[in-house]
């Protein structure tokens, strides 16, 4: 039996992301047009006027680095098991390498974004210290000054997305050569294993801890947390993981990756079950920690989250809401072996987790800036807003992912590790 090895996008992809782009499109002109994000700063407006640009680059760095989290979080798949010498995910092994593609895309994009914020716009109510006035009156800020500072953050943003692109075009590109390897070549399965550690250690100095520190808790500079990198790691990787899922799934109903079983389908709701407790573990060490010791430079993060005196805040149905789709749902959905086999379940909860931490992020980002607005925060017309921008960055990611696709065979040929994929038993 012929195997189908090249893909070929279905008009009704193509129609679905050309829509969610255009909403995304839309939503970004409206915003332009109605918050004013290029006019206005910290202290020059009161009240909710004050916060319409902030709204807006919120919702931009929102889905921007989450997106981008997200499909790199992809090629950090690929490197693991790579490094691992996993041979289970090579029958489905384009699909990552695919939504990792984005990276080249969602890359600039969010830089653009971030640069455009701290170097362009006039708004200092998410990053405090970019208003130098504000770090000179402000002792933490002043003490902190030496790394958050628009320099360093552009210097440390650009070097971090430059080495991860680097590295993903460079595996790329063996892995493409590799199948037009001669029988018993192995030279670019033992190149990819040195890119792939030359990555995971950038990916360690990188997302598990420096830039989660510069581009989401300096949001919130008078308060840190050793945990945090290692939370928004946990967070953008189990969505990653999912949207890997949410692909194969759809190529296999799309009558491609045959060799793909429901033994590859069950270890990845495996990775989803696994790392949704792992992210729990996280939230909860991290909430544990600063309720037990109750120091208010630390409780300030979470009483910004669950209101005054725990009640009543604009925040806190998202709070729980987070806590319920990332931890509860996907425990008692995957729990059961058959669940983790079933493409109708687990495409729900994947769908359920990538939006529970976009959900999550959203819950990282927001309450920072909006908390002197309170019950004026409007928060629900902002949520949707961010959705609004979200689904223009959804739209890009099936739109170059299903490019990405089209470009090579959907089976990975000449690897040492073939065989072991197609009689994968878990």
């Amino acid at each position: 039996m012929a195997l189908k090895e090249q893909f070929e996008i279905p008009g009704g992809l193509k129609k679905w992301s050309y829509a969610l782009m255009g909403i995304g499109v839309l939503t970004l002109l409206l915003g332009i047009v109605f918050l004013h994000p290029f006019s206005g700063g910290h202290g020059e407006a009161h009240g909710a006027e004050a916060y319409g640009g902030t709204k807006f680059w919120m919702a931009l760095m929102h889905n921007s680095i989450f997106w981008l989290l997200v499909v790199t979080s992809s090629f950090f798949f690929i490197a693991a098991t790579t490094l691992a010498q996993g041979g289970w995910p090579l029958a489905f092994r384009r699909v990552p390498e695919a939504i990792s593609g984005n990276m080249n895309i969602l890359g600039p994009v969010a830089l653009a974004i971030l640069f455009a914020y701290v170097w362009i716009s006039k708004d200092h109510n998410i990053y405090h210290w970019k208003d130098t006035a504000h770090v000179q009156e402000d002792h933490i800020l002043k003490h902190k000054s030496g790394f958050l500072n628009p320099v360093f953050y552009t210097v440390l943003s650009l070097a971090a997305v430059g080495l991860w692109l680097w590295f993903r075009n460079w595996f790329r590109k063996l892995s493409l050569a590799e199948d037009l390897a001669g029988k018993g070549d192995h030279s670019f399965y033992w190149k990819s294993l040195g890119i792939s550690a030359a990555f995971l250690v950038t990916y360690g100095l990188t997302v598990l801890s420096t830039l989660p520190w510069m581009w989401l808790m300096s949001i919130d500079a008078h308060w840190y947390s050793t945990m945090y990198s290692w939370y928004t790691f946990a967070s953008s990787w189990v969505a990653g993981i999912s949207l890997i899922l949410l692909f194969v799934i759809y190529l296999k109903n799309q009558g491609y990756l045959e060799l793909v079983s429901e033994e590859h389908i069950h270890d990845l709701g495996k990775f989803m079950f696994a790392f949704s407790i792992f992210w729990t573990y996280l939230w909860f060490s991290q909430f544990m920690l600063i309720w037990y010791s109750n120091q208010p430079e630390e409780t300030k993060y979470f009483v910004d989250r669950l209101g005054p005196a725990w009640e009543g805040g604009p925040f806190k149905v998202t709070f729980f809401l987070n806590l319920i789709i990332n931890f509860l749902a996907p425990l008692l959905i995957l729990m059961r072996k058959g669940s983790k086999r079933n493409y109708g379940v687990v495409v729900f909860t994947a769908i359920l987790i990538i939006f529970g931490h976009w959900l999550d992020f959203y819950q990282m980002i927001t309450p920072g800036p909006l908390k002197e607005l309170g019950s004026e925060a409007n928060t629900f017309t902002y949520f949707i807003y961010s959705m609004g921008i979200g689904a223009g960055f959804v739209g890009l990611i099936l739109f170059f992912t299903a490019k990405y696709l089209t470009k090579a065979s959907l089976l990975a040929k000449n690897h040492p590790l073939v065989k072991e994929s197609v009689i994968h038993h878990t």
